[in-house]
């Protein structure tokens, strides 16, 4: 009996839209609660009122996220629909003219003209205005704009990553509070580079010291506006 084999290929670009909001709210959750109550606490702050600044920066930013995410990917959704739209339009006004511009699409693909022809004709036949929406204007399902789908991914990981200075600034003792936050925060966020970079299937040392310095430079330059003001009251 023969035996057919398949292959089967494991892509990530379906990924890069919740991956990307995740990462980038989970980042700016560790980045900015760390900052900004690492900068409270050099001006001479407490424990309370290190959580009490954390906990708003937390619901502040978690809130920032979503809004933020929500308009810019939605602005992102309106201009696909309306690219859609006018190409529906043309498509409906001049058929053959965008048959002949899905041809010179395939043919600076490598196609010759028959075959570019032929892929064109058979692709519009069965779905038109799909087939120049992904490859004259690049739309696709996997990575059309989902507005509420970003702001809920922006705002659940900012939480989290936002949660997590916080915990420290709870389980460290007073003496190594400053320096433990700081070191604690890093270790976070290098994790956090790890994990994307195996979910997206990028270079994982280049993920991890990218938001660690990033972060790095966060928190020292807060530490300082803190420890400055501080110094001046």
């Amino acid at each position: 009996m023969e035996k057919h084999m398949t292959h089967s290929e494991r892509h990530r670009s379906h990924r890069t839209g919740w991956l990307r909001a995740a990462v980038l709210g989970a980042n700016d959750g560790i980045v900015s609660t760390a900052s900004l109550v690492l900068g409270v606490a050099t001006a001479g702050a407490g424990t309370r009122g290190m959580l009490v600044a954390g906990v708003a920066g937390l619901v502040a930013g978690a809130m920032s996220m979503a809004a933020g995410e929500y308009v810019s990917v939605s602005s992102q959704a309106d201009t696909e629909r309306a690219d859609l739209a006018r190409e529906s339009k043309e498509l409906a006004a001049n058929p053959e003219q965008e048959h002949e511009e899905l041809v010179m699409i395939y043919i600076r693909r490598g196609l010759d003209r028959p075959l570019a022809s032929s892929v064109a004709t058979q692709l519009m036949a069965h779905d038109a205005l799909g087939a120049h929406g992904r490859d004259e204007l690049g739309i696709s399902d996997t990575l059309a704009a989902r507005p509420v789908q970003a702001a809920f991914a922006s705002a659940g990981t900012f939480a989290a990553g936002a949660a997590l200075p916080l915990i420290l600034v709870l389980v460290l003792p007073a003496s190594a509070l400053t320096w433990g936050l700081a070191a604690g925060s890093l270790c976070c966020l290098a994790l956090l580079g790890w994990l994307a970079a195996g979910a997206g299937g990028a270079p994982v040392a280049r993920s991890v010291l990218r938001v660690s310095f990033w972060g790095a430079l966060a928190m020292a330059s807060t530490a300082a506006v803190g420890a400055l003001f501080g110094v001046s009251a």
